[in-house]
């Protein structure tokens, strides 16, 4: 599932794969009826681009047809001259994207507290969305604020040892670019 033709021919030149095109964020009932009947027959990996319109795309698609795979590509390799999209990257960046798909299945499994999360400081301070911005590249879940990534990562079912494993390679790139 993609945004447009142009994502449709990006994904072409880097996998063999069928798409799905929503033609803009307005997605309507025609839409969701075909990524119902892919999901049904196939299974269906969302990939949309980084940006606010892609975000409120992909949770349309999600709250309508669960079970759906979702695919991020960190923002960094989505970035073109015209803004940010699918269609900018390389097909090594969409590959590495599509292999690393994760399901979400709709409900949400605390593995990480709330209370661990501001301890990380990844809301509220000084850096946290950049913070944020790291840790959804290597865990490949995509950015968002701090609500919408907290509660992506109960969704994707990031364990406990991901997020302090991802956490601590964070800390350590942060400290190297101080000292």
């Amino acid at each position: 599932m993609v945004e447009g033709k142009n994502d449709t021919v990006a994904v072409l030149k880097a996998v063999e794969a069928d798409t799905l095109e929503t033609r803009g964020s307005a997605v309507g009932s025609d839409v969701i009826a075909a990524v119902k009947r892919a999901q049904e027959r196939r299974g269906v990996i969302i990939f949309t681009d980084p940006d606010g319109a892609g975000e409120r795309i992909r949770r349309i698609i999600s709250q309508e047809v669960p079970g759906c795979r979702q695919a991020f590509l960190p923002r960094n390799e989505a970035r073109g001259d015209k803004g940010l999209g699918v269609e900018h990257a390389t097909p090594e960046a969409i590959q590495s994207a599509l292999s690393d798909a994760r399901t979400e299945d709709g409900t949400e499994v605390p593995s990480i507290s709330w209370e661990t999360y501001l301890k990380a400081g990844l809301v509220g301070g000084k850096g946290a969305s950049k913070m944020r911005e790291r840790l959804a590249e290597m865990l490949g879940i995509g950015y968002a604020n701090g609500k919408q990534f907290y509660k992506r990562l109960h969704l994707l079912r990031i364990t406990r040892e991901e997020f302090e494993e991802a956490l601590s390679r964070v800390e350590e790139e942060r400290e190297e670019t101080r000292g």
